[in-house]
Protein backbone atom coordinates (compact mmCIF):
# COMPACT_ATOMS: atom_id res chain seq x y z
CA UNK A 1 0.00 0.00 0.00
CA UNK A 2 3.31 2.33 1.00
CA UNK A 3 4.27 1.37 -2.31
CA UNK A 4 1.22 2.12 -4.30
CA UNK A 5 0.87 5.33 -2.12
CA UNK A 6 4.02 6.53 -3.03
CA UNK A 7 4.12 5.97 -6.23
CA UNK A 8 1.20 7.97 -6.88
CA UNK A 9 2.37 11.18 -5.03
CA UNK A 10 5.69 10.72 -7.17
CA UNK A 11 3.72 11.01 -10.01
CA UNK A 12 1.77 13.95 -9.49
CA UNK A 13 5.28 16.04 -8.51
CA UNK A 14 6.29 14.97 -11.71
CA UNK A 15 3.51 16.05 -13.47
CA UNK A 16 3.20 19.33 -11.63
CA UNK A 17 6.97 20.25 -12.07
CA UNK A 18 6.59 19.22 -16.17
CA UNK A 19 3.67 21.61 -16.31
CA UNK A 20 5.61 24.26 -14.76
CA UNK A 21 8.50 23.26 -17.27
CA UNK A 22 6.02 23.67 -20.11
CA UNK A 23 4.56 26.95 -19.01
CA UNK A 24 8.05 28.86 -18.43
CA UNK A 25 9.05 28.00 -22.27
CA UNK A 26 5.60 28.78 -23.21
CA UNK A 27 6.13 32.02 -21.35
CA UNK A 28 9.99 32.44 -23.38
CA UNK A 29 8.67 31.39 -26.84
CA UNK A 30 5.81 34.27 -26.42
CA UNK A 31 8.18 37.08 -25.03
CA UNK A 32 11.16 35.95 -28.05
CA UNK A 33 8.14 35.87 -30.39
CA UNK A 34 7.24 39.41 -29.78
CA UNK A 35 10.90 40.67 -29.63
CA UNK A 36 10.92 39.03 -33.27
CA UNK A 37 7.79 40.41 -34.37
CA UNK A 38 8.65 44.58 -33.13
CA UNK A 39 12.24 44.44 -34.36
CA UNK A 40 10.78 43.00 -37.78
CA UNK A 41 8.41 45.49 -37.83
CA UNK A 42 11.00 48.19 -36.95
CA UNK A 43 13.51 46.84 -39.99
CA UNK A 44 10.05 47.17 -42.27
CA UNK A 45 9.36 50.87 -41.21
CA UNK A 46 13.07 51.58 -41.47
CA UNK A 47 13.02 49.95 -45.33
CA UNK A 48 9.84 51.50 -45.98
CA UNK A 49 11.83 55.28 -44.70
CA UNK A 50 9.15 55.74 -42.31
CA UNK A 51 11.94 56.58 -39.27
CA UNK A 52 11.39 55.43 -35.75
CA UNK A 53 11.45 57.70 -33.42
CA UNK A 54 12.96 56.69 -29.71
CA UNK A 55 9.63 56.44 -27.09
CA UNK A 56 10.86 59.56 -25.27
CA UNK A 57 10.48 61.26 -28.22
CA UNK A 58 6.95 60.08 -28.72
CA UNK A 59 6.20 60.50 -25.66
CA UNK A 60 6.93 64.24 -26.05
CA UNK A 61 5.64 64.70 -29.35
CA UNK A 62 2.29 63.72 -27.51
CA UNK A 63 3.23 66.20 -24.66
CA UNK A 64 3.85 63.78 -21.98
CA UNK A 65 7.40 63.65 -19.79
CA UNK A 66 9.72 61.25 -21.82
CA UNK A 67 10.53 59.44 -18.90
CA UNK A 68 7.27 58.14 -17.77
CA UNK A 69 8.50 54.63 -19.11
CA UNK A 70 12.58 52.82 -18.42
CA UNK A 71 15.24 53.45 -20.30
CA UNK A 72 15.86 50.07 -20.90
CA UNK A 73 12.53 49.00 -22.78
CA UNK A 74 13.11 46.17 -25.73
CA UNK A 75 10.88 48.11 -28.39
CA UNK A 76 7.90 49.47 -28.94
CA UNK A 77 4.97 49.44 -31.46
CA UNK A 78 2.79 52.71 -32.55
CA UNK A 79 -0.32 52.86 -34.43
CA UNK A 80 -0.75 55.90 -35.12
CA UNK A 81 -4.10 55.71 -36.76
CA UNK A 82 -5.90 54.21 -34.13
CA UNK A 83 -3.26 55.26 -31.34
CA UNK A 84 -2.49 51.58 -29.55
CA UNK A 85 0.76 51.74 -28.22
CA UNK A 86 2.81 48.78 -26.98
CA UNK A 87 5.88 49.19 -25.10
CA UNK A 88 7.95 45.92 -24.27
CA UNK A 89 10.44 45.14 -21.23
CA UNK A 90 12.89 42.77 -21.02
CA UNK A 91 11.15 41.61 -17.61
CA UNK A 92 8.74 43.00 -15.15
CA UNK A 93 10.48 45.68 -13.46
CA UNK A 94 10.15 48.71 -11.44
CA UNK A 95 11.37 52.51 -11.22
CA UNK A 96 11.40 54.95 -8.50
CA UNK A 97 11.26 58.63 -9.50
CA UNK A 98 12.59 61.81 -8.42
CA UNK A 99 9.29 62.89 -6.35
CA UNK A 100 9.31 59.44 -4.25
CA UNK A 101 6.96 57.50 -6.17
CA UNK A 102 7.47 53.88 -7.72
CA UNK A 103 5.65 52.32 -10.73
CA UNK A 104 5.72 48.51 -11.60
CA UNK A 105 6.00 47.68 -15.34
CA UNK A 106 4.85 44.15 -16.93
CA UNK A 107 6.74 42.44 -19.56
CA UNK A 108 4.19 44.19 -22.02
CA UNK A 109 2.44 47.78 -21.03
CA UNK A 110 -0.35 48.82 -23.37
CA UNK A 111 -2.12 51.46 -23.51
CA UNK A 112 -3.95 54.55 -26.24
CA UNK A 113 -2.09 57.37 -26.79
CA UNK A 114 -3.59 60.78 -27.69
CA UNK A 115 -2.51 63.95 -26.89
CA UNK A 116 -1.61 64.97 -23.20
CA UNK A 117 -3.32 61.14 -22.58
CA UNK A 118 -2.04 57.55 -22.34
CA UNK A 119 -5.22 55.90 -21.30
CA UNK A 120 -7.37 52.47 -21.08
CA UNK A 121 -3.67 51.14 -19.99
CA UNK A 122 -2.77 47.39 -19.48
CA UNK A 123 0.40 46.21 -17.52
CA UNK A 124 1.17 49.82 -15.25
CA UNK A 125 0.83 49.68 -11.39
CA UNK A 126 1.90 52.77 -8.87
CA UNK A 127 2.57 52.07 -5.37
CA UNK A 128 -0.09 54.02 -2.80
CA UNK A 129 0.90 53.50 0.51
CA UNK A 130 2.31 49.83 0.75
CA UNK A 131 -0.02 48.27 -2.47
CA UNK A 132 0.13 48.16 -5.93
CA UNK A 133 -2.35 49.76 -7.74
CA UNK A 134 -3.56 49.33 -11.84
CA UNK A 135 -2.73 52.59 -13.17
CA UNK A 136 -5.46 53.29 -15.69
CA UNK A 137 -4.25 56.71 -17.09
CA UNK A 138 -1.88 59.10 -16.94
CA UNK A 139 -2.56 62.88 -18.21
CA UNK A 140 -0.79 65.99 -18.90
CA UNK A 141 -3.46 69.12 -18.87
CA UNK A 142 -1.90 71.40 -20.67
CA UNK A 143 0.91 72.06 -22.72
CA UNK A 144 2.71 74.59 -19.92
CA UNK A 145 1.06 72.37 -17.32
CA UNK A 146 3.99 71.51 -14.60
CA UNK A 147 1.72 68.19 -13.48
CA UNK A 148 1.18 64.59 -14.23
CA UNK A 149 -2.23 63.21 -13.44
CA UNK A 150 -2.22 59.09 -12.78
CA UNK A 151 -5.25 57.26 -11.98
CA UNK A 152 -4.54 54.42 -10.18
CA UNK A 153 -8.33 54.05 -8.16
CA UNK A 154 -8.25 58.01 -7.60
CA UNK A 155 -6.81 60.31 -9.17
CA UNK A 156 -3.65 62.38 -7.99
CA UNK A 157 -0.92 64.69 -9.35
CA UNK A 158 2.72 64.02 -8.87
CA UNK A 159 5.18 66.80 -10.17
CA UNK A 160 6.13 66.88 -14.24
CA UNK A 161 9.72 67.31 -13.99
CA UNK A 162 10.31 63.80 -11.79
CA UNK A 163 9.49 62.31 -15.14
CA UNK A 164 11.43 64.22 -17.86
CA UNK A 165 14.31 61.42 -18.14
CA UNK A 166 14.10 57.64 -18.77
CA UNK A 167 15.39 56.17 -15.36
CA UNK A 168 16.64 52.66 -15.15
CA UNK A 169 14.46 49.44 -14.08
CA UNK A 170 14.81 47.10 -11.33
CA UNK A 171 13.41 43.54 -12.43
CA UNK A 172 11.02 42.16 -10.20
CA UNK A 173 9.91 38.92 -9.46
CA UNK A 174 6.03 39.24 -9.93
CA UNK A 175 4.12 42.27 -11.84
Amino acid sequence: MENALTKVIGSNWIAKKAKEEINSITDDLSLLSNAVEGKAKWVFNKLKGKPLRTLPDLLRLYNLPPGLFPRNIKCYEFDESKGKLIVYLTSACEVSFKDSSVVRYAVRVKATLTRGKLDVIEGMKTKVMLVYIKVTSVAVEGYKSDKVWFTAGLKRSRPKDAYEMPRDAFSVDEF
